[in-house]
């Protein structure tokens, strides 16, 4: 594994730490899940197994060590891998079909609305802690952090793009 990849993608998880823990509660405790597009970025940027792997892994447990959602720890912790490695297929089926520029954001707002599905589901129907339904909870905390992911997405990819194309810090074969 290559050194720099892994401490560009510490950096996006301390991002994207910050922005997760610094987020308000909403609805029965829950928060939109700003780590995601950090996690996501990570993904864009370096599209290999072992580091969506790592990335994803970490993302899990420090969503889970900054949620304030009931079960959100375990949750978090189960979403995370499956979201991570959902999302990359997904990239790996559309990354020659369609402009980068346009699949990362639809990217970003489906890998949201699939994260925060498999959130709610854990933690509604297997742990049974929250209070609400699967739909209120989607429509209330889910879509509002699918739109947030995707605006973020939308502005910062183009700018780390053209970051990675200057400095040519690593390349991942």
């Amino acid at each position: 594994m290559n050194t720099r990849i892994l401490v560009i993608l510490s950096l996006l998880v301390g991002i994207g730490t910050v922005l997760h823990a610094f987020v308000p509660p909403m609805l029965f405790g829950v928060k939109p899940d700003m780590l995601l597009s950090m996690m996501f970025l990570g993904i864009l940027l370096f599209p290999k197994t072992k580091y969506v792997l790592i990335l994803s892994i970490a993302s899990g447990v420090i969503s889970a060590l900054t949620t304030s959602a009931p079960g959100g720890q375990i949750a978090n912790i189960i979403d995370k891998p499956i979201t991570a490695f959902l999302f990359f297929a997904m990239f790996l089926l559309l990354k020659d079909r369609i402009n980068i520029n346009i699949s990362a954001p639809v990217l970003t707002a489906v890998g949201t609305m699939i994260s925060g599905s498999i959130f709610l589901s854990v933690a509604l129907y297997i742990l049974g802690l929250m209070e609400g339904g699967f739909l209120a909870l989607f429509v209330g905390m889910v879509l509002p952090a699918a739109v947030l992911n995707t605006i973020i997405m939308i502005i910062v990819y183009p700018i780390i793009q053209s970051i990675m194309k200057r400095s040519k810090p690593l390349t991942v074969a």
